[in-house]
């Protein structure tokens, strides 16, 4: 393990039983870097995600996050990070400022800095009109910008983003690329799961998992000339079928 990697896992695998979900997977995440981690579901994507996140201890294998152990030091990745889950985070009968403090308040910021942040979000997001609605009465996509800023409220070194565009639309999925983006441009490392081919275009590297397994990592248009490929879904459906 080194210090220039700010995410880095060796042979990392994990076990249910007789059944193995991540099988030894290896890999390196630059700071700053946007790592898409991409496969169709049941690839094993959300499961290797919870034990980087310290969510889940890992049966083999060694990875640290931030330069934290995912065995042994999993409350200070938890401290050093962002996490948006692709079951929608947020409370559905707590209005948007609520969500906000209840977040802001969990990640320990100060009374002055969390109403800081809360106006700066309400206005960043243009939702100053409903700050005081229920989350329940947003649109999906309202709702799924407003959890990943939340997610990053509290400024972590890396932001863990699962399924982050489920069911939006084309134009709102953009949109949220833009915010991540941002985050990234602004020193924040993404590591995102995806199951939409198109949103590895947007991805500085990616990591193609089929069963647990990494079949293939690179750079999207490096990837594409390997495998002859117009765009990631047919490399994926290269990857997917052994070609």
């Amino acid at each position: 393990m080194t210090n220039n990697y700010i995410i880095e896992a060796e042979n990392l695998t994990k076990k249910f039983g007789h059944f193995t979900a991540v099988d030894s997977i290896s890999f390196s995440v630059k700071p700053g870097e946007i790592f898409g981690f991409l496969g169709a579901n049941g690839a094993g994507k959300t499961t290797a995600m919870r034990m980087l996140c310290g969510l889940s201890i890992p049966s083999s294998g060694k990875a640290t996050v931030a330069g934290f152990d995912v065995f042994k030091q999993t409350e200070q990745i938890k401290k050093n990070i962002g996490y948006m889950s692709q079951k929608f985070s947020l409370y559905d009968d707590l209005t948007v400022t609520e969500n906000i403090n209840f977040y802001g308040g969990i990640y320990g910021l100060s009374k002055s800095k969390l109403k800081e942040k809360t106006e700066y979000l309400i206005d960043l997001l243009k939702i100053s009109d409903a700050r005081n609605k229920l989350l329940v009465s947003l649109p999906l996509g309202w709702k799924q910008k407003l959890a990943f800023s939340v997610a990053i409220i509290h400024e972590p070194k890396i932001v863990f983003l699962d399924e982050p565009t489920g069911g939006v639309d084309p134009i709102t999925r953009r949109q949220f690329w833009d915010m991540i983006y941002e985050a990234s441009h602004n020193g924040v490392t993404v590591f995102v799961t995806t199951h939409y081919m198109d949103e590895a275009e947007y991805c500085n590297r990616v990591s193609m998992m089929v069963d647990g397994r990494i079949a293939s990592l690179d750079t999207p248009d490096n990837l594409k000339k390997e495998y002859n490929a117009d765009n990631m879904h047919e490399v994926f459906v290269k990857i997917a079928r052994g070609k």
